[in-house]
């Protein structure tokens, strides 16, 4: 096998640069084309052995272990020493052809010589003269240079001799001013202050220290600036708390001038923060209030737990309580201490540059002063409240029943600083939100007072109305001891118009309460509502059970009545339980009663009032004999029972349960009865006056028997006036005034029984019965009884024309005015 010569992987980059001669730079000039037509490149792109000398990722080891595996590589050999042969023909023909350009190539490259040669003389002749130029320069550049180092240091040491003098001689003013230092009064305290820091503010910003005679002058006003410090506190101090704003004033501008305000205003802020957290515990400390109360852990004293010895929880007791007020007004101290350090800040300037200085001591995004201590006081407060409230049983049980007590104190305090520092154009200690956050410190304690609270009234509820013994009924004993504790549950926190809104919240669940239970202790069935005989056990009990819900409920109201109108709100569904609950006992029995009357007034329908019998006149109705029999029946068993009597009702000055059903009872007697009155038919000259003496007998009945008539307003009024219209003309009924005593049906229904039979009635229409009828007007205004009345207006007018009548009744225009006064008044 022959090997490949050595030079044909260099070939491949000779192929590659003959390959640009195929297309000649478009830039030459024009030259003629090649004896033949095609280069040899074309065919070796064809070639298969060629072709990968034209690829540019040639590789001459792999185009030899190509040729290698082929299986003749010494055909392959000739067939690269031809395309060498090709490729150097071709070169020469190509040098042959492109001549002249190669000459005028050659030409232009001697001349860019020849111009190169120029450029490089004219180079060594400029950097020549920029060597000559540089050595004359040099000696003045340093010349100055050193000339400039000197002035430099010339004028610092000019500027530190002239920082020096005027340090020293602020430190000599600074001398005289504190020259007299046993009288500390007599120093200006502001101005050495503003000395001080002038003196150091200028040491340091021209660094001035390490000069000795400057050393000696700081050692002084060091010392000086601890006795500013000092008397400035001292000063400071004292104004807080004497509350003298020109001390805090000067205090504050001295650490003002020193550059200290901000630090040290926090730090004295810190410091009564710190007070006020150690106040509250040791207001609270059951060791020390055991020690100082008598003895240790002996008789009197408290153990470790917190629990008093026998004989010892009284003074315990007093101490805490004694402690918790001492603490309340110390914290007062403190909190409107600071608030007078805030006020002044907030109204002084510096009297030179009139920066306030609030401004320098509270930065955007701080807290106020005062907020910052009330937090402190605020977060101390519910912590030591509820240690209080879980490690000792004592002191939960002292500020537990004595919770109106403790929440008295803290408002106390609360109300103190918000009035002392409620100054115009000063923002106050605190505000509602304060407020809120120190009342619920003590929130765990308010619950378990509530919780007491209504545990101690559902106790005395469960105990006079038991759930075990259905049909007992409480006496009058335990129900004035109920109102008595109830009163006294409000008496005991009357002062605090919130807490009392809270315990009249446990009053009134604990009334719903009540009532449920009584309810339970009400009889029902056929024996509470029967009127016949007299009252029953089952009845008088019911009575009875009325009655001490009535007395509740009147009691209550009346102690409500002297508290704002908010309390009594908060207590009326409650009340209105108790008073649902007093009045089911009775309410059957007095519907009872009034079906009974109701039903006596129905037959005033089975009467003849249309006959002229004055044989009769003596007699008295039957029907109304039978209702005074009733109405005194009633009032014999039942009402004297129920209603109270004429002292007792003026002195309680509301109207009972019973009362306001017997005044409703007698209401509904009058009007049921000038009602059914008006629609007999018909009614003669002897039935007149029959019925008036039906209406006195009736007036007098009611008025002795169920209620003064005189106060039944607009229902006897109306008696009192249907009486006499019944007398009247027809003619004269329209101009009466006795018309506008009665509703307009009565009167309506009354015309009926003057006109003519033709006329007829609703119920003659409709073919009801007086009760069926009377029932529907229970259930309608004035207006639909109208509409009612004028359908028997309209069907007689049709009569009348129909028979070629022209004259109507009198009734009918009269009517037809009636109702269209009642159209217009309701439109």
């Amino acid at each position: 096998m022959m090997a490949l010569p050595p030079s044909s992987p260099s070939s491949s980059p000779s192929l590659q640069r003959l390959s640009t001669f195929k297309n000649p730079p478009p830039s030459g000039p024009p030259q003629p084309p090649p004896s033949s037509t095609s280069s040899p490149l074309d065919s070796f792109a064809n070639d298969p052995i060629l072709a990968p000398f034209l690829s540019p990722s040639f590789s001459s080891s792999s185009f030899s272990s190509a040729a290698l595996a082929s299986g003749s590589p010494a055909s392959t050999a000739e067939r690269l020493h031809q395309a060498i042969r090709l490729l150097d023909s071709q070169l020469r023909n190509d040098v042959v052809s492109r001549h002249p350009e190669l000459l005028s190539q050659l030409s232009s490259l001697s001349h860019a010589e020849i111009s190169l040669s120029s450029l490089r003389s004219s180079v060594s002749s400029l950097q020549s003269s920029i060597r000559r130029i540089r050595s004359d320069l040099s000696e003045p550049v340093r010349s100055i240079r050193s000339k400039s180092v000197q002035l430099s240091n010339l004028h610092s040491a000019t500027e530190l001799l002239s920082h020096s003098v005027r340090t020293l001689r602020l430190s000599k003013k600074l001398r005289d001013l504190t020259a007299d230092g046993s009288d500390p009064e007599k120093i200006d305290l502001t101005k050495a202050a503003q000395l001080h820091f002038e003196i150091l503010t200028m040491c340091k910003e021209y660094d001035l220290f390490g000069i000795d005679v400057i050393d000696e002058e700081i050692k002084f006003v060091n010392e000086i600036g601890e006795r500013l410090r000092s008397e400035a506190m001292r000063v400071l101090e004292r104004g807080m708390e004497g509350l003298n704003q020109a001390e805090v004033g000067t205090g504050l501008q001295v650490f003002y001038n020193l550059g200290e305000l901000k630090a040290t205003v926090d730090q004295l802020v810190n410091k009564y923060k710190g007070i006020a957290v150690k106040s509250v515990g040791v207001a609270m400390d059951m060791k020390a209030i055991s020690s100082g109360s008598g003895g240790g852990f002996g008789p009197g004293g408290i153990r470790s737990s917190g629990a008093p010895h026998i004989g010892g929880g009284g003074k315990v007791r007093e101490a805490l309580w004694q402690r918790m007020a001492s603490c309340m007004d110390q914290l007062y101290s403190l909190v409107f201490a600071v608030w007078h350090l805030q006020r002044v800040l907030s109204k002084k300037r510096d009297p030179f540059t009139h920066v306030l200085l609030l401004d320098e001591v509270i930065k955007e995004g701080d807290s106020m002063l005062t907020d910052r201590v009330w937090d402190a006081l605020v977060k101390a407060f519910t912590s030591q409240m509820k240690s209080a409230f879980t490690a000792s049983s004592f002191v939960k049980e002292i500020f537990t029943m004595g919770y109106p007590k403790l929440v008295s104190m803290l408002e106390n305090l609360l109300e103190r600083i918000s009035r002392d520092t409620d100054v115009k154009g000063v923002l106050p200690a605190i505000n509602s939100e304060r407020k809120e956050q120190m009342v619920s410190c003590i929130a765990i304690f308010q619950t378990a007072f509530l919780s007491l609270c209504f545990g101690r009234l559902s106790d005395l509820v469960n105990s006079i109305f038991p759930m075990s013994s259905r049909g007992s009924l409480p006496s009058k004993e335990q129900i004035s001891q109920v109102l008595s504790h109830i009163q006294d549950e409000i008496e005991a926190v009357h002062p605090d118009g919130r807490l009392t809104l809270l315990v009249l919240r446990e009053i009134g669940k604990a009334l719903s309460n009540l009532a449920q239970r009584a309810e339970c202790q009400i009889s029902t069935g056929p024996e509470t509502r029967q009127i016949t005989g007299s009252a029953t056990s089952t009845q008088i009990r019911n009575f009875t059970l009325c009655q001490h819900l009535q007395g509740i409920h009147t009691h209550i109201s009346s102690m409500v009545a002297d508290l704002p109108s908010i309390a009594a709100d908060l207590l009326s569904p409650h009340l209105g339980a108790i008073y649902a609950a007093a009045c089911e006992p009775v309410t059957p029995l007095f519907k009872a009663m009034r079906d009974q009357l109701e039903s006596c007034i129905l037959q005033i329908h089975d009467q003849n009032f249309g006959v002229d019998d004055a044989a009769l006149d003596n007699n008295t109705s039957p029907y109304m004999e039978e209702l005074q029999k009733s109405i005194l029946h009633f009032r014999r068993e039942f009402l004297s029972r129920l209603l109270p009597s004429a002292a007792s009702a003026n002195t309680a000055g509301t109207e009972s349960i019973c009362t306001r059903l017997a005044r409703q009872m007698a209401s509904r007697v009058l009007i049921f009865y000038i009602r059914h009155a008006s629609l007999v038919r018909p009614l003669s000259e002897w039935g007149k006056l029959r019925m008036a003496r039906d209406m006195a007998e009736l007036e007098l009945a009611v008025g002795q028997n169920l209620f003064p008539v005189e106060q039944l307003g607009a229902p006897y009024r109306a008696l009192r006036a249907f009486r006499p219209l019944i007398f009247l003309e027809t003619s004269e009924m329209g101009s009466s005034p006795l018309v506008q005593d009665l509703p307009p049906s009565i009167v309506l229904h009354h015309l009926y029984t003057r006109g003519p039979d033709e006329l007829e009635s609703p119920i003659q229409k409709n073919r009801l019965s007086p009760k069926q009828y009377s029932l529907w007007l229970d259930n309608q205004k004035e207006d639909q009884i109208w509409k009612g009345i004028k359908v028997t207006l309209d069907d007689y007018a049709v009569k009348i024309k129909s028979r070629g009548d022209k004259e109507f009744s009198p009734v009918y225009p009269l009517m037809l005015q009636i109702g269209s006064s009642l159209t217009e008044a309701n439109l």
